[in-house]
């Protein structure tokens, strides 16, 4: 385990529909501890009750990571395989709730994003990095431990079976330039640019609208699970919304709509 003195943070901070997650552990890379993990659901939580939040921006604070994995001390406390099952499965449910979670996601990447890193940057709806930003999950070559098979299947939804054969088997870390092109990124910017970019990406999602939003991502996770998944309750909630209503007469009338959510 690692001192008291450095078990890291997870802060919330909500602005103009905003809800901003920073993972606070610079001189750990933002190496995640159970503590943050558990703050890290808790923040999702209160996106959940927070109706008038529309998105969510999670990143690592320093400039040098997103998040560099798990805490690698607090393996020291395992005795069994069994421990490592009840540790995936803890993780696979940090991950659903972010997967789950009612506003669209952003992950900003400066630095690395690895093991537990990548897991909750790949669960974004978006990612947007620096260049020389690093994605992987070398623990081949590392730790000798293993991905649970939910994760594994989240990878491979988002990056195909042939880079998550590399990134697992060879132990490989891909930079953002290498991923960028495959549509794994939003966008890859030059560090100055990031915040612009950030910014811009949010004014453009909170523009949309958030029904049409809100189930297209329900469906897409749906299909994640299942590609035979049906959304018939989906497509009724936005044919049905005043949204809607307001979207079609914004359009024949040539006028900006003006989205309520309902």
């Amino acid at each position: 385990m690692t001192g008291d003195r450095d078990r890291g943070k997870v802060s919330f901070r909500a602005e103009g529909g905003i809800a901003y997650l920073v993972f606070e552990r610079p001189s750990a890379r933002n190496a995640m501890t159970w503590e943050m993990y558990e703050q890290f659901n808790e923040c999702l939580l209160r996106i959940q009750e927070d109706r008038t939040l529309r998105l969510a921006v999670l990143r690592g604070a320093g400039g040098s990571a997103f998040i560099a994995g798990t805490d690698i001390a607090q393996f020291t406390e395992f005795t069994s395989g069994d421990d490592g099952v009840a540790y995936e499965t803890k993780i696979d449910s940090y991950i659903e709730a972010l997967e789950v979670v009612r506003v669209p996601t952003i992950a900003v990447v400066e630095g690395m994003a690895v093991g537990g890193g990548l897991a909750i940057a790949n669960a974004c709806d978006l990612r947007i990095a620096t260049n020389g930003a690093r994605f992987g999950v070398p623990i081949a070559r590392t730790l000798g431990n293993c991905l649970s098979i939910a994760n594994i299947r989240r990878l491979i939804g988002t990056l195909g079976p042939s880079i998550v054969r590399r990134m697992l088997l060879s132990a490989e870390l891909f930079q953002a330039e290498d991923l960028g092109p495959l549509g794994y990124l939003a966008a890859v910017v030059e560090p100055e640019e990031l915040e612009r970019t950030v910014q811009d990406t949010c004014s453009r999602l909170l523009g949309h609208a958030p029904i049409t939003i809100s189930v297209t991502r329900e469906m897409m996770r749906r299909l994640s699970r299942d590609p035979h998944a049906v959304a018939d309750d989906l497509i009724r909630q936005c044919y049905g919304s005043e949204d809607f209503q307001s979207g079609v007469a914004a359009f024949l009338t040539k006028s900006r709509p003006q989205w309520r959510g309902c």
